[in-house]
């Protein structure tokens, strides 16, 4: 099974995404008249936003049903895997928020990523670093096993260290201008169910329909004590890695 989404569960339960994305464009500090690649677009709310500062921007995203609410808004949104990226050298940059730990073969994506950037050009984002909602993996991966199901083939994360992601980028010719760890509580604008719903889908999906509430109720009262505070607001243990590089002006 793969992620699937749906735009307006994601617009319920995952707003929060694109409104914490914010300082990920202050270090893409776009310029109007920049050329920019928003990689792995969403539903386009980060696109529309770039494109309000003066930027030319296509978003590329692997999901139909948020294409299609990225088109809706008047994007240049297509359907495209990150892990195929086919443009040569045309952008200034490419930005990324909270897509990257979706896409399980990173050295394919940095590859397509520089291919995609002129000379100077810059590559900058943010997603799940390593430690990203722990306690969650945790009580997923505990319920599955009571099952006998193995979770690791089923889970769909990379949440990479620095020093992983930093070799990565340094090993294709990337520059490094800044790169870190931000630990990031996140308030839900739901609850739980709601995240589980939107983000975990491959998850449940190894359940058996019949059994996936009880599945999803170990989770929940797994979890409650650490991550639902006493006025009944679920906080998720987010940790984020944000990152700034560069390609080389002047290839060797």
């Amino acid at each position: 099974m793969t992620q699937t989404w749906d735009a307006k569960s994601y617009a319920t339960n995952a707003r929060f995404v694109s409104e914490l994305g914010m300082p990920v464009i202050e270090w893409l500090n776009p310029k109007p008249g920049d050329r920019i690649l928003d990689l792995g677009c969403g539903d386009g709310v980060l696109t529309a936003k770039l494109q309000e500062l003066g930027c030319e921007v296509i978003g590329v995203d692997s999901s139909p049903d948020l294409i299609h609410s990225a088109k809706s808004l008047g994007l240049d949104a297509r359907l495209l895997d990150g892990h195929n990226l086919h443009f040569n050298g045309e952008f200034d940059a490419v930005f990324s928020n909270a897509a990257l730990h979706w896409i399980k073969q990173p050295d394919r994506v940095i590859e397509g990523v520089w291919w995609s950037l002129k000379p100077g050009g810059r590559f900058v984002g943010e997603f799940g670093g390593d430690g990203n909602v722990a306690k969650i993996v945790t009580a997923l991966h505990t319920a599955l096993k009571t099952r006998g199901i193995d979770p690791e083939p089923i889970n769909p994360w990379y949440f990479p260290t620095i020093k992983d992601y930093q070799s990565r980028l340094e090993a294709r010719g990337f520059r490094i201008n800044a790169i870190d760890i931000i630990p990031r509580p996140t308030t839900l604008p739901t609850d739980l169910r709601g995240w589980l719903a939107t983000f975990a889908h491959q998850f449940t999906a190894a359940i058996a329909t019949t059994e996936r509430e009880a599945f999803l109720e170990e989770v929940i009262n797994f979890l409650k004590a650490d991550l639902c505070n006493e006025a009944g607001q679920w906080v998720a243990d987010y940790i984020r890695l944000r990152f700034s590089a560069s390609k080389p002006l002047n290839l060797p």
